[in-house]
């Protein structure tokens, strides 16, 4: 909320005006701005394109019984008409603070795993619906699966190939979520799948650069004596490994390392990319802007 004041308060007195009339109709009785609690209310992020700066209204406040939601559209609007913006983006999440996600693997287990840790211990905000696997199915009494039906989250497994991708199957599957996760996924999804779901999908990419591509990626990188290894977390757009970057993570590596030790460094380091990308989503830190960029706050 400061911020939001501290935003509009560097622009034109219209704007000033405009804020100072807005954040007046939220203050409840007794209350500072500063100082909104109560769980009625709910936050969310405007964001502004225009051709000389990018406005960040964040943690304004939408309460809909003194700040109803066609006089905010109205109040923004003027915002974007005054600046000769472009409105980009408008997130207001629920009021459940928890985001309901499903989450695609592969065979790699090392995302999954932190990611069911993650959840248990309450280091994310989300809530997993599902565990879907379309090209590896794993067996009863594997760690995996013995944690998902303890804590009964369903598991499914669509045997895929190149002709069917099961992808209609998936859709029904993850209808009711608010993003998918890729955890070291390997499987393509396809334009339509994209644009059918509508939501966004977080994949995690062993490399700073969708560098050594293939099978066994990490061996590729080991053999070519590279010295520096990364992580890339990223929006799943159609085209390939190259949607907006969300995080990126980098370790140095040496030639005192063996294979072993190569592989454990690259994939500790998707594993903390992927997750601290999908805590800054779910804060709303994550805001896309121009075709192919965010801005991370």
């Amino acid at each position: 909320m400061s911020l939001l004041r501290r935003t509009c308060a560097r622009f034109s007195p219209q704007v000033q005006v405009l804020a100072k009339r807005s954040l007046t109709s939220l203050k409840l009785h007794g209350e500072s701005l500063d100082d909104i609690t109560s769980p009625a209310l709910i936050h969310g992020i405007h964001v502004f394109h225009c051709p000389y700066l990018v406005i960040r209204c964040s943690e304004f406040v939408f309460d809909p019984a003194k700040w109803p939601r066609e006089q905010m559209d109205d109040d923004f609007s003027k915002l974007s008409k005054m600046f000769s913006a472009m409105r980009s983006v408008v997130r207001v999440p629920s009021l459940d603070p928890k985001y309901k996600i499903a989450v695609l693997a592969s065979k790699q287990d090392h995302c999954l795993v932190d990611l069911l840790h993650g959840w248990q211990d309450r280091r994310l905000p989300v809530n997993i619906t599902a565990v879907i696997s379309s090209n590896h199915d794993r067996g009863p009494n594997t760690h995996v699966m013995r944690f998902l039906e303890r804590h009964g989250i369903p598991y499914h497994h669509l045997d895929t190939t190149k002709e069917g991708k099961r992808e209609e199957d998936i859709l029904n599957l993850v209808k009711d979520t608010d993003f998918l996760v890729l955890a070291r996924y390997m499987q393509i999804l396809s334009g339509n799948f994209l644009r059918s779901y509508g939501r966004d999908i977080i994949n995690i990419h062993h490399g700073l650069l969708p560098s050594f591509k293939g099978g066994n990626p990490s061996k590729q990188a080991f053999d070519a004596g590279v010295k520096l290894i990364g992580a890339t977390s990223h929006f799943v757009t159609e085209e390939l490994d190259e949607g907006p970057i969300i995080e990126q993570m980098v370790e140095r590596v040496s030639h005192r390392d063996n294979l072993r030790s190569f592989v454990q460094k690259s994939e500790n380091l998707e594993k903390q990319c992927l997750a601290k990308a999908i805590k800054s989503y779910c804060e709303l830190r994550v805001l896309p802007y121009e075709k192919n960029k965010t801005v991370v706050f």
